[in-house]
């Protein structure tokens, strides 16, 4: 295991003053999860996640599966945020903002002060907008925040038929007991319809973009298209995460209530994954086509992909990219493709999937690499710099947390960033859909249209209203 105050000196010597009083104060306030307790988990882990967020327990909460593993974190019993230029620390009532060069490098080294009092695990998101930052362009990053982890009160792992609890609240244990000891909840949430935008306006951002690639501006940009969803009540998150979950294959799915944002999905691909030993593992998806779910006609469609020079090409040069990024902060030699080309069901679509690793750099975190890799080259394009550019553009409104990550990371080294795709977003009183396509010099808008419809078949058709 790499040892998570290795790089403490490094980062003391960078830090003035004033920031690394406020770390170190921060880290002394924030409750330890002391108490503890194991019981038999009596039903599936995704229905009891549910309860515990339907349950009331803490402020805000997150769901997060990952590895046929559910985790259920809820609080919050400490915060740490960066937009731009600041970063953001709060415990209760007690708060410290502070100036910073470089956020990610920031959260990093908020994390490190708290290795100091022992493990800890952090649950939150980042937005797409970071991504201009780490490209060297503040004026479209605002004063937003970029980063929010939340550091729980209550974290509950559900793992095959266990539940492991921990909390810094001895007395909520007997009521998380109870609530999972109880049945699931029947729904009877109402399903909800939507309507889909104009044709018209997709067309004319995916044509620009084809005109640009041709100019030899970039190779490939990835365009998304919001779908609002109606006015009324909110949409039931949770279950249309429950209903959503049973039809979906994701690589991470989750529900959130954190920092302002609501959304819940069924991510297809990580960032970034950073194991305690180092090991650095992203896994870039580029190359569509429909899930139908009947075997004759899935196959079809699956040798259609494999052999269709645009969407081969556009995956082949997302893994190129992914690797030169992995390269930015692994040790030399460690790099190496692992798979290729495989092909992953999705829900309601199949990708072209590859997998690339490496081993980081001792002078490397866990972060450093979440760096280098986000925003991912799956919704942005090639280059990444030139791709923003056109997102920018041709799209004409903040992305916020579609394309950016849902994340769980902790204080020993590891960290776990899913890309947030075929997700339903609820924020400030409105409630929406969005999905991307890749456009490639060969691409058709009526091709790329066609993949945000069969891309938003893995989200739309579960969602859920108030229950009757």
């Amino acid at each position: 295991m790499r040892d998570p105050l290795a790089n403490d000196q490094r980062l003391d010597d960078t830090l003035g003053d004033g920031l690394a009083e406020a770390l170190e104060d921060w880290a002394s306030r924030t409750p330890k999860l002391a108490h503890e307790a194991h019981t038999a988990l009596r039903f599936d882990p995704a229905s009891a996640a549910i309860k515990l967020a339907q349950g009331g327990i803490g402020e805000q909460y997150l769901v997060y599966e990952r590895a046929g593993t559910w985790y259920f974190a809820a609080g919050p019993a400490a915060e740490v945020s960066v937009s731009s230029d600041t970063l953001h620390l709060r415990v209760g009532q007690w708060h410290r903002s502070v100036p910073v060069d470089d956020p990610v490098e920031a959260v990093a080294t908020a994390l490190a002060s708290l290795s100091r009092h022992g493990p800890s695990r952090c649950y939150g998101w980042a937005t797409f907008e970071l991504a201009f930052l780490l490209y060297e362009d503040r004026t479209n990053t605002g004063s937003d925040t970029l980063i929010h982890l939340m550091l729980p009160e209550v974290e509950v792992q559900l793992d095959g038929n266990a539940v492991h609890t921990r909390t810094s609240i001895p007395g909520i244990l007997a009521r998380i007991t109870a609530l999972l000891r109880a049945e699931p909840i029947t729904s009877d949430a109402t399903p909800i319809s939507i309507e889909e935008p104009d044709f018209a306006r997709y067309q004319k951002m995916v044509n620009k973009a084809i005109g640009e690639i041709k100019s030899r501006a970039l190779d490939k940009v990835v365009l998304s298209r919001v779908v609002p969803l109606p006015a009324g009540p909110e949409i039931d998150l949770p279950q249309t995460y429950l209903s959503g979950r049973r039809a979906n294959t994701p690589a991470r799915s989750f529900l959130l209530n954190v920092g302002g944002w609501k959304a819940t999905g069924f991510s297809p691909e990580t960032i970034v994954e950073v194991d305690p030993t180092g090991r650095v593992r992203t896994q870039p998806l580029a190359g569509t086509r429909a899930l139908h779910h009947h075997r004759e006609t899935d196959s079809r469609l699956r040798s259609e992909l494999l052999s269709d020079a645009k969407e081969v090409h556009e995956h082949a040069i997302s893994v190129r990219l992914a690797l030169d990024e992995t390269r930015s902060v692994s040790i030399p030699g460690s790099v190496a493709v692992t798979e290729f080309m495989d092909v992953e069901e999705r829900g309601s679509v199949q990708h072209i999937a590859s997998r690339v690793t490496g081993q980081l750099q001792e002078n490397m975190s866990s972060w450093s690499a979440f760096a280098a890799l986000f925003p991912a080259v799956t919704v942005t394009g090639v280059p990444k710099a030139a791709a923003l550019r056109v997102i920018r553009e041709l799209e004409g409104e903040e992305r916020g947390l579609y394309g950016g990550a849902v994340i769980m990371a902790d204080t020993q080294g590891q960290l776990d960033a899913a890309l947030t795709l075929r997700t339903v977003f609820q924020r400030d009183g409105r409630s929406w859909l969005r999905a991307g396509a890749g456009v490639m010099g060969q691409s058709t808008p009526e091709r790329e249209w066609e993949e945000t419809c069969e891309k938003l078949r893995s989200i739309a058709p579960y969602l859920r209203g108030p229950r009757m």
